[in-house]
């Protein structure tokens, strides 16, 4: 059984795509070989910055033959029928053969295909392979018409087996395919043969080329942690840029190189954010002070001088990318060491969204609802409006122009610079955070009121102008901001109504939507709204008692009928949010649907606590028998109330009770009821799980030694205003209806 190894040498590929491109070839080589009939026993590919390598072991030598029996019209169908049959089972009309069935006579046809050899099933899955290779971009050059990443030098493509190697006959666009490759582009002396894997892979490296990516990037870490080791530095880890590195030599020589005096008293995350995206440099540290003071540079030679003029070069342009950071540091600084005001004002000429108006306004609209959730949270009210005010100044500053992914931290260090409190200066840097599921959450009060605010403002706008996300598109990361918000009040254990924030936000971008189309008047009471929604808490109340005291005009019109759908409508988005996160909490959907169908699903850290609690309890048997007992008393009830028309729902009488049985379910609904009502109050669904743990016996009990629907008729109602007693208490908890099971 031949082994087959394919190699495309080009020019050089990204770094960005060597990776899937390795995959990509895999994947559709081995089936398009298994498709034609060509098993094999395993694969691997690999890449460099020059060349795509496909390794295939044990591959069949030749395709097996097939013969299939297909079945066709009815004798004495239609002529065009037959015709069609004909042409798609590839036979002349005399190959067909009549059979007898159940239905009548019909048309078989045998069809048989023989085997192939491997080498054209290669030929033929390679071909289709490279003219169709999926680059996110690629390129044609010369007079061919085949495209590729960059142009394609060389095809090399063997089978190999105990007779030796073979090349494979293919031809594309003149690139014909051999058993020659070449090495390293200035370390070796041209083509050389290969007659396996094995011989590629060594000779290739005696070429001064390593073909495995994870042995170049294990290569670099260990030299460069080595060299900083010796010096009493450490090199700060940063897998992306190891990554790339990688893919962008084939014979990695790494070089550990110095930074000027002038440059080391800049932030450190400048000093590697710019080594980092302009040079490709690792940064390496102080470990004591954090300090960065080296670089390292990984080049793809070995030079006669050990790297000495590439540092050199190195260390030259480092220096000019470093004045002009520097520069922009010492700049910004001036400011903010005055004030950072003016760069706040700038934002006035930077435009959020085209329906939501200017940064600035946003910012307006951001500290106003900070304001308001500051006490929610044991923030400073007045610190987290100042910080709210500044947290986005930063965007205006030259170095945040330069290096946007900076933003937030040179925040935080501008912060500081213009004396403003610690708590302030952090929520500048804090105040985005948690961008992914995995990102750290603030704890700090000021930047926990700062990002809710941010987050809360960016959904109810986009809400307010109806741009929510559909299907899989989410342009504005609305589902991101959704889980920040969620991830902020579930780390921090934040019971908050957050109904109240929506409905004054949805006001507040109301008012700036239509500010210019309202009178005076009616944006006083647009005002007056808002103050009320702050003691009312919702708006619906704060919306009814100021049209009681002043006439509506407009604001009916544009707030009416609409503030409200809009606010449910986001809730219910943040519950589907939340219900995904719960669930990769390990918690059930119908345990998280139970919890959100009670009163005050608007507090969410209060749902998840609640979805916890009766999670955990549906997960012993007292859990799992009692909601079988809630459900049997449910339905003997619904039914019971469907029939007579009437709800039982109060009356219950332990004198009634006749039996043992009845009694003690009498007793311990009295006892269970005020501990689980006392322990909701308290928030405890712990203590209320298990209070009504406590049913599940005389419940089981109950069930076993009563009738329910006696003759009696009083009786009769007597027990089943004692089920709606049951059904009221598990209620409580969760709507257990919507267990399933």
């Amino acid at each position: 059984m031949p082994n087959l190894l394919i190699e495309l040498f080009s020019e050089e590929i990204p770094a960005r795509m060597q990776a899937r491109a390795a995959q990509d070839l895999q994947k559709r080589v081995t089936d398009g070989l298994v498709e034609a009939g060509l098993t094999y026993a395993g694969a691997q590919a690999f890449s460099t910055p020059r060349r795509l390598t496909l390794a295939v072991d044990s591959l069949l030598a030749d395709s097996p033959a097939v013969r299939e029996e297909r079945k066709g019209p009815k004798v004495g169908a239609p002529e065009q029928a037959i015709e069609g049959f004909l042409r798609g089972a590839g036979v002349a009309r005399d190959a067909l053969e009549e059979r007898e069935t159940p239905k009548g006579a019909v048309y078989f046809a045998t069809i048989e295909k023989p085997g192939r050899p491997a080498s054209v099933i290669v030929a033929d899955v390679l071909e289709g392979v490279v003219r169709n290779f999926p680059w996110p971009k690629s390129m044609r050059w010369g007079t061919g018409t085949l495209r590729w990443v960059r142009p394609l030098h060389s095809i090399l493509c063997i089978l190999e087996d105990e007779a030796g190697a073979i090349v494979v006959p293919l031809d594309i666009d003149g690139i014909a395919a051999a058993d020659m490759t070449e090495g390293h582009r200035f370390m070796s002396r041209g083509k050389f043969a290969v007659t396996s894997f094995e011989d590629y892979e060594a000779k290739l490296k005696k070429a001064k080329v390593v073909l495995s990516s994870q042995e170049r990037v294990d290569h670099i870490w260990q030299d460069a942690t080595n060299q900083a080791f010796a010096a009493g530095l450490e090199v700060v880890e940063d897998q992306g840029l190891l990554a790339e590195v990688a893919g962008l030599v084939e014979w990695p020589v790494v070089l550990m190189g110095t930074i000027e005096d002038a440059f080391l008293g800049l932030p450190a995350e400048v000093l590697q954010t710019s080594m980092r995206e302009h040079q490709k440099f690792f940064s390496v540290k102080d470990k004591k002070t954090g300090r960065i003071e080296r670089f390292v540079t990984v080049a793809n030679r070995e030079t006669a001088d050990d790297g000495a003029t590439i540092l050199a070069g190195n260390q030259k342009v480092l220096a000019a990318r470093l004045s002009d950071a520097k520069f922009f540091w010492e700049n910004d600084l001036r400011i903010a060491n005055v004030g950072m005001a003016s760069w706040t004002d700038q934002l006035s000429n930077v435009t959020f969204h085209n329906k939501l108006g200017s940064q600035a306004e946003r910012i307006c609209r951001i500290e106003a609802l900070a304001r308001d959730i500051a006490p929610f949270v044991g923030a400073d009210g007045a610190q987290a409006e100042q910080a709210a005010r500044i947290a986005k100044a930063d965007l205006s500053s030259e170095m945040v122009n330069e290096f946007p992914e900076l933003q937030g931290l040179m925040g935080r260090y501008y912060a500081q610079a213009a004396g403003l409190p610690e708590a302030v200066a952090a929520a500048c840097e804090e105040h985005y955070s948690p961008v992914g599921p995995s990102d750290d959450v603030p704890t700090s009060p000021v930047s926990v009121a700062v990002a809710l605010a941010d987050k809360i403002d960016t959904l109810t706008g986009f809400w307010a102008i109806d741009e929510k996300p559909t299907g899989s598109k989410d342009p504005f990361a609305l589902r991101r901001a959704a889980l920040g918000v969620i991830r902020l009040m579930l780390t921090n254990g934040l019971s908050i109504k957050l109904d109240r924030f929506i409905d004054a936000q949805l006001v507040r971008h109301k008012i700036a939507i239509n500010r210019a189309d309202v009178e005076g008047d009616e944006i006083d009471t647009l005002e007056e709204i808002l103050a009320e929604i702050a003691v009312y808490g919702v708006f619906g109340a704060a919306y009814r008692a100021v049209l009681d005291r002043r006439s509506g005009g407009k604001v009916t019109e544009l707030l009416g009928a609409n503030v409200p759908d809009i606010s449910v409508d986001l809730l219910k988005f943040f519950h589907d949010r939340l219900k995904v996160h719960l669930r990769d909490e390990g918690i059930r959907h119908d345990v998280i649907d139970a919890c959100l169908a009670k009163e005050g699903n608007d507090d969410l850290a209060l749902v998840a606590k609640r979805a916890e609690a009766l999670g955990a309890f549906l997960s012993t048997d007292d859990g799992e028998n009692l909601t079988q007992g809630f459900k049997r008393a449910n339905n003997i009830l619904s039914q019971a109330e469907s029939k007579d028309g009437v709800e039982y729902s109060y009356g219950a009488d332990a004198k009634l009770a006749e039996t043992d049985e009845e009694r003690a379910l009498f007793a311990a609904l009295e006892r269970v009821d005020g501990a689980v009502a006392e322990a909701l109050r308290g928030e405890d669904f712990v203590a209320a799980m298990a209070g009504i743990a406590q049913l599940r016996a005389p419940v089981d009990e109950f069930f076993e030694a009563v009738q329910v629907n006696a003759d009696n008729e009083i009786v009769r109602r007597n027990r089943l205003n004692l089920l709606s007693h049951i059904r009221k208490v598990c209620s409580s908890v969760a709507d257990l209806e919507r267990i399933e099971g």
